[in-house]
């Protein structure tokens, strides 16, 4: 029997992502120069900001992502002078990682890649379905770590 995973949440969440991810991904390579995983990089450090500098590690643990894979995408990030890496005062094993200037004006070209992109993936929608959607979206986040938070106890 054929089953059909269309209509339901796991699949549509995913398969979105999956379609998202890789036409940024295209576009970011085309007009940034920049991989979506660098960007990704790049965007959880502006997020962070600048109260005190991320970690390798801490970045891996935000990013999802193993400490070889972030330490290979620091190296390829800073060769190209996107971020500076600097040796902690407090514990040499430690490398914090910082945005270089050149990064703001990435982070901004992919903002707009961004937007540019979900323009035309919700061209369908009407301007209300678009915050609703966002809405909704958010609240299933909220509910699935709301989840996270209950198993972590």
């Amino acid at each position: 029997m054929k089953r059909d995973f269309t209509q339901r949440f796991g699949f549509l969440v995913n398969d979105v992502a999956k379609l998202y991810g890789e036409q940024f991904d295209r576009l970011a390579r085309e007009r940034i120069g920049l991989t979506r995983a660098q960007c990704r990089l790049l965007g959880a450090l502006a997020m962070h900001g600048d109260e005190a500098p991320m970690s390798q590690a801490e970045l891996a643990q935000r990013l999802d992502l193993s400490a070889m894979a972030v330490g290979g995408l620091c190296d390829r990030l800073e060769a190209a002078g996107w971020i500076r890496r600097e040796a902690s005062p407090t514990d040499r094993r430690v490398r914090h990682v910082l945005l270089a200037p050149k990064a703001e004006q990435a982070l901004d070209a992919a903002l707009n890649l961004s937007d540019g992109l979900q323009t035309r993936a919700l061209a369908r929608l009407s301007t209300a379905e678009r915050a609703q959607l966002i809405t909704l979206l958010g609240k299933a986040r909220e509910g699935l770590m709301s989840l996270a938070a209950g198993d972590a106890k």
